[in-house]
């Protein structure tokens, strides 16, 4: 396992409070109430271990195959069904919907080999990511990655604890399956929009793992 780099000036601010914290502790409450300075040395030690976790990246086995359609992200699959795209499609497409929780990994991933055709950031709510008008409300990242005749719309939505989408992609950009598409910082949602007719292999309320797991076939 390995930290994310989206996580080092996050992890390192954190640690300086917590050390802050706890020297005071020690300093101006241990003669007295020494139980109330190892209950804050404990829970201050778990919270920053927990940071620490947030930005952990799992050594795993990706999933590399050109005919298929890879998780972008962890978490739980939330919705599956047909609407309709008004950013970029202008018609109907298949969405697939990924929770993600403050104890998921939180890269993003490409689900697809392709081209960066479209590129977008939007401005907008902080809705919690399960609710269905954070898709089209929230603040997001969009990217539609293309190979050969097909596209595929990947959505990053930030929700009521996350503040902070990164995305790494640029337009005309040639990515690879697997590889970093970006990071949200604790906990939101991230959207598929396929092409209507799109072979599913997971179901509602499954758990996925970005890059492993296959969503569908392309």
């Amino acid at each position: 396992m390995t930290i994310h780099k989206e996580g080092y000036k996050t992890i390192t601010l954190i640690g300086i409070i917590v050390a802050f914290i706890n020297l005071l502790s020690w300093k101006f409450l241990c003669e007295n109430y020494c139980w109330l300075t190892w209950s804050i040395l404990v829970i201050s030690i778990g919270f920053f271990l927990f940071i620490v976790s947030f930005f952990r990246i799992p050594s795993r086995k990706l999933t590399i195959d050109d005919t298929l359609i890879i998780a972008p992200a962890d978490g739980k699959v939330v919705v599956i069904e047909e609407t309709i795209d008004n950013e970029y499609f202008k018609s109907k497409r298949l969405q697939v919907s990924i929770f993600m929780s403050p104890a998921n990994v939180h890269v993003n991933r490409n689900p697809i080999n392709g081209e960066v055709v479209y590129n977008q950031y939007h401005k907008g709510k902080y809705l919690v990511a399960w609710d269905p008008k954070s898709s089209t409300e929230n603040e997001r990242h969009s990217v539609v990655l293309k190979r050969g005749e097909k596209e595929i719309l990947v959505k990053q939505i930030a929700g009521a604890l996350a503040k902070r989408i990164v995305n790494y992609l640029a337009v005309g950009q040639s990515v690879k399956q697997g590889e970093e598409l970006g990071f949200i910082k604790f906990g939101s949602r991230v959207d598929l929009l396929l092409p209507v007719g799109t072979k599913l292999n997971v179901q509602l309320n499954e758990h996925v793992k970005g890059g492993v797991t296959v969503i569908g076939t392309l």
